[in-house]
């Protein structure tokens, strides 16, 4: 039998041979889900710092956890909900009063930009829903005299305008380390304002 090699056949197998990095990696980006086509989950620790308390502008600082759900809309827009929940109470200075958030949801809308092959930095803003109570012990005290009108439901009123800002890692792929901080809410009744300040991990889906 006669054997008949065709040029364009011994160029793709010395392609092959001295450059299989190259192949694969041509193939693997084919392959790559778009960022624009995937969704996000998230698990952040958050600190809450209760600013602007009474008429002295008193502070305290409580701690939340906080998920994370969300997609890209498209390579820079993303929309998410946030679902948290305290687990440690403020106590504000100079008075015994105490502010618990109980719960809290968000919604976001937001921009991210890659900076290389480090991660993105990212801002976004919303709306949220606070549901907490505030707490006095001894309210006779003169002490306590100037947080007597927050005790109950706090913040007095429960939707408010938020936003954050912040940056995240590429640990591993599609994992990244967040770290953010923002305002969750002004309370209009009272002027009291709390800020979220948060870590944890996002994985990409």
């Amino acid at each position: 039998m006669k054997k008949i090699t065709s040029p364009l056949l011994c160029a793709s197998l010395v392609t092959a041979v001295l450059f299989p990095p190259v192949v694969c990696a041509q193939e693997s980006a084919a392959s790559e889900t778009p960022r624009s086509d995937k969704h996000y989950i998230g698990l952040l620790a958050t600190a809450l710092e209760h600013r602007s308390i009474g008429i002295s502008k008193e502070d305290g600082w409580g701690q939340a956890g906080t998920l994370v759900i969300g997609g890209h809309l498209n390579d820079l827009i993303h929309a998410e909900i946030r679902l948290g929940g305290g687990y440690k109470d403020a106590e504000i200075s100079r008075g015994d009063l105490s502010l618990a958030i109980d719960y809290f949801g968000s919604w976001y809308m937001g921009l991210h930009y890659p900076i290389g092959e480090l991660g993105n930095v990212y801002a976004q803003a919303g709306f949220t829903h606070v549901s907490g109570e505030a707490t006095l012990d001894n309210p006779d005290a003169d002490a306590n005299g100037q947080f007597r009108d927050y005790v109950g439901d706090y913040p007095s009123s429960s939707f408010s305008f938020s936003w954050l800002a912040g940056i995240d890692f590429e640990l591993l792929d599609s994992t990244y380390l967040v770290l953010e901080g923002g305002k969750l809410f002004k309370d209009t009744d009272t002027s009291a304002n709390a800020f979220q300040f948060s870590s944890g991990i996002r994985f990409e889906f």
